[in-house]
């Protein structure tokens, strides 16, 4: 039997099963238009996601090629890893930014998941690219401008990159598995890492590059925030929906994040009427946000999300539990 394109793309990619009928395959006009809808959230997600990577990434080449790198200053982090190494042995960073992120990649894919390490990883080779091929100008020589301007497009580059999913540093990956190792904050383990960076920097180049440096990490860390709304470590997030289980289903087994259902009313119109509704309360770390959004778009556009920032979590509600295959 001849399948259609479009019977292929409902059949494989929406993992729906098709009515059978004589011999052919038929739709209902519901079923139609549910994937339809389905795969248009689908591509405008990934356009989303793409343009933020992209964006990212020439943000974070002009923060460096424009303002760090001519100044011999650095970050923390694993680029300010990286740009230290390429300062004191002279390796091109380019080379460095993929080499020192690998070992971030492969605990991502362990701690994150799949998807994210593929987006992560593509982020990165696309970082690594930019800078080979690309030759931004240099702005200014003055120290202060430098650690300020290269500080902030570098932060808003890392910060755009994980609005789409990805990454540009692998540094949060290794903190997100520490702190559920060890039992330390996420913002405690990166200040550790950046203590010993910015040590190293001083006894190896100088205390004064180092102190710049410093700056440059917080113009950075505080851009980072800006541009990703101000989330912190840990976002709850808080779902009213009429479709309460399929949401349910999705955080569980799509996320493979905990969730909690909890009995609440909802009320509306002018004479204050309720019924009852089921509400579902799970916590994510920011780099899921953005596909917990797309994820829920296709079950429930009209759905009630509501997000708070969470400083620190203690327990077993955070732990990503492992997808069975």
């Amino acid at each position: 039997m001849k399948q259609s394109l479009k019977d292929f793309i409902i059949l494989h990619i929406f993992n729906h099963k098709p009515h059978t009928s004589i011999g052919k395959l038929t739709y209902s006009g519901y079923l139609k238009a549910k994937n339809a809808r389905v795969f248009k959230i689908t591509i405008l997600a990934f356009l989303k996601e793409l343009f933020y990577i992209l964006l990212g990434i020439c943000s974070a080449t002009f923060g460096l090629q424009s303002f760090l790198l001519p100044n011999s200053f650095i970050d923390g982090g694993a680029t300010g890893i990286s740009l230290l190494i390429a300062e004191i042995f002279n390796v091109p960073i380019y080379v460095l930014i993929l080499l020192v992120n690998i070992p971030f990649i492969i605990l991502g894919l362990n701690v994150i998941g799949k998807p994210f390490a593929i987006k992560a990883s593509l982020a990165i080779i696309g970082l690594a690219l930019s800078l080979a091929v690309i030759n931004f100008p240099q702005v200014t020589h003055d120290k202060l401008l430098v650690a300020v301007f290269g500080g902030l497009f570098l932060g808003a580059g890392i910060g755009l990159s994980v609005r789409g999913g990805a990454v540009l540093d692998g540094t949060e990956v290794l903190a997100i598995f520490l702190s559920r190792k060890l039992g330390a904050t996420i913002g405690d383990i990166i200040t550790v890492v950046n203590i010993v960076v910015f040590s190293i920097a001083a006894y190896m180049l100088s205390v004064e590059t180092a102190l710049y440096s410093m700056l440059t990490y917080f113009a950075a860390s505080k851009t980072l925030d800006f541009v990703i709304e101000g989330v912190e470590e840990y976002t709850g997030v808080t779902i009213v929906s009429v479709h309460c289980e399929k949401i349910r289903v999705m955080v569980a087994e799509k996320l493979g994040r905990g969730v909690t259902v909890y009995k609440g009313k909802r009320g509306f119109g002018k004479h204050g009427h309720t019924h009852d509704q089921d509400i579902v309360f799970t916590v994510i770390t920011r780099l899921e946000i953005s596909k917990l959004h797309t994820e829920i778009e296709k079950i429930d556009p009209n759905a009630f999300v509501v997000m708070n920032s969470i400083k620190d979590t203690k327990g077993g509600m955070i732990k990503k539990r492992a997808l069975s295959r």
